[in-house]
C-alpha cells in the first residue's frame, strides 16, 4: 500500500471492520469475560497490547519470511507474545489475571490477531501496521467494555465494579454503584451476553443505515 490513508485505518479498527461488532471475531472471550466492564476493559488492553507488538513484529520480518512458513512463524510470534503479557498480567496486575484466567492464554487463538498479521501487516510497513493494530485492538477494546458494561449495569447494578482491585487504586474512580437497583441475574449469564450482543449489533446496524443515507442524501445535490 503505497498511498497509506491512517485515517481510513483507524475508523476501519473503530467501526467499520470492529473485530466483534462487524466481523463477528473472539466472540468465546466475549461472552466469557464481559460480566463486568472492568473485565472486559483489562481483556482489551492485553489483546490489544499483543495485536500492536504482532502488527510490527510481522511487518519487520515480511520480507525474510517465505510464504510457506508464513503462518507458522506468524503463530509462534504471537505464541510469544502472548506468553510475555500473561507473565507481565500474572506479576503486576495479578488479581485481574486470577479473573481472566485461561482467556488470557487463549488470545493466542484469537482470529482478528493471526487475520491482522496475515492481511495488514504482512503487506504494509511498520508504522502503517502499529496504526491498525492499535485501531484493532481499541475497537475490540471498546467493545468488550461496552458489552461488559450493560450486562453489569442490567444485572448488578453496578459500572467498572472492583476497578481499583482489579486494575489498580487509580482506576477507583471509575466505580459507580446504582442506589436502590440489584440488578437482573439473568444479564450476567450467557443468554443475558448473547441479548446485549444482538442489540448492541442492531444499533449499529440503525447507525450503519442512517449514516449510509444521510451520505446518499448529500451526494445527491453534488451529483445534479
Amino acid at each position: 500500500m503505497s498511498d497509506i490513508q491512517y485515517g481510513r485505518i483507524i475508523k476501519d479498527g473503530l467501526w467499520e471492520q470492529n473485530v466483534v461488532f462487524a466481523q463477528m471475531l473472539a466472540l468465546c472471550p466475549l461472552m466469557a469475560v464481559t460480566t463486568s466492564g472492568t473485565n472486559g476493559l483489562g481483556m482489551g488492553l492485553a489483546s490489544t497490547a499483543v495485536l500492536v507488538s504482532a502488527n510490527v513484529l510481522v511487518s519487520l520480518i515480511r520480507k525474510v519470511v517465505s510464504a510457506q512458513v508464513r503462518i507458522p512463524v506468524f503463530i509462534v510470534l504471537i505464541a510469544t507474545l502472548v506468553t510475555v503479557v500473561d507473565l507481565a498480567m500474572n506479576a503486576w496486575l495479578h488479581e485481574l489475571y486470577k479473573v481472566l484466567g485461561l482467556f488470557i492464554a487463549l488470545i493466542v487463538a484469537n482470529c482478528a490477531i493471526l487475520g491482522r498479521s496475515e492481511a495488514f501487516a504482512a503487506r504494509n510497513g511498520v508504522l502503517a501496521s502499529a496504526v491498525d493494530g492499535l485501531a484493532m485492538g481499541m475497537g475490540f477494546t471498546g467493545a468488550l467494555t461496552v458489552v461488559g458494561l450493560v450486562r453489569e449495569f442490567l444485572g448488578a447494578g453496578t459500572l467498572f465494579a472492583q476497578a481499583s482491585q482489579l486494575l489498580g487504586p487509580a482506576f477507583s474512580f471509575l466505580e459507580v454503584q446504582v442506589p436502590g437497583y440489584g440488578g437482573a441475574l439473568l444479564m450476567i449469564l450467557p443468554p443475558g451476553g448473547f441479548a446485549a450482543l444482538a442489540f448492541l449489533l442492531a444499533g449499529k446496524r440503525i447507525i450503519d443505515r442512517k449514516l449510509a443515507e444521510r451520505e446518499a442524501a448529500s451526494a445527491e445535490p453534488a451529483a445534479a
